[in-house]
């Protein structure tokens, strides 16, 4: 079989080929360039204008944030300032108040921050016992807190203080006319043993010293109170 090979060039067809016009797309590349650019310009100002609104915002914010900060630095310094005067001013008036009591030292009148306390060598009711008190411009004494409740425990005896039952018998009030609010009773008591225990002595339970109620016509040691403070 013979095979034939033709010596002219073959010619193809590139009408169907979807050659881009070079022409055409400089143009369009212009074009993009004229709207892309625009919009991205847009853009680029609203993102600014909301980074200035949020950065205003925040600075108005830190400017607030800091003067309620100085203010409060402010309170607090004259408050201190205050409270520091105070406390000097009032050291100040226990120390002259103090050189005046003399007298109540020399009969036995011991200093107990913030009052002067006496403990009585004799026995009375609680009534009269709180005659004593009240003649000498104090009183029998009240109870505030746990460092005065442990003071008591120097004086030995069973000794009258200033609480006592209100003529209802529902509670019971200091003699300053508040009412108790912190109590140190030995376990089971007040227990108004008879109907008639209105009063309150200290006594010691074990090795501390608490309170009981017992009737007030019991002759019993006492403790006055008198303040010094301002």
């Amino acid at each position: 079989m013979a095979t034939f090979v033709s010596e002219e060039p073959l010619e193809i067809s590139v009408d169907y080929i979807n050659v881009p016009d070079p022409s055409a797309r400089r143009t369009n590349v212009k074009s993009c360039s004229r709207e892309c650019g625009g919009a991205t310009a847009a853009m680029s100002g609203r993102k600014l204008l909301r980074l200035l609104a949020v950065s205003f915002g925040l600075l108005c914010f830190l400017q607030a944030a800091l003067n309620i900060s100085l203010r409060l630095v402010h309170f607090e310094s004259l408050s201190s300032c205050k409270t520091s005067a105070q406390e000097e001013s009032c050291k100040n008036k226990t120390k002259a108040n103090l050189k005046n009591f003399e007298d109540y030292f020399q009969q036995g009148w011991v200093y107990f921050h913030p009052s002067l306390y006496f403990i009585s060598i004799i026995r009375k009711s609680w009534h009269e016992s709180r005659n004593y008190c009240l003649e000498r411009g104090a009183d029998l004494m009240i109870i505030n807190n746990q460092k005065e409740q442990d003071f008591t425990r120097r004086f030995v005896g069973y000794t009258w203080i200033g609480l006592k039952r209100t003529e209802n018998k529902e509670e019971w009030r200091w003699v300053d006319g508040t009412p108790l609010t912190k109590s140190y009773w030995i376990p089971g008591e007040p227990n108004n043993n008879g109907g008639k225990e209105d009063c309150v002595h200290l006594k010691f339970h074990g090795r501390e010293k608490s309170w009981n109620d017992i009737s007030c016509d019991v002759k019993n040691f006492w403790i006055c109170e008198k303040m010094v403070v301002c």
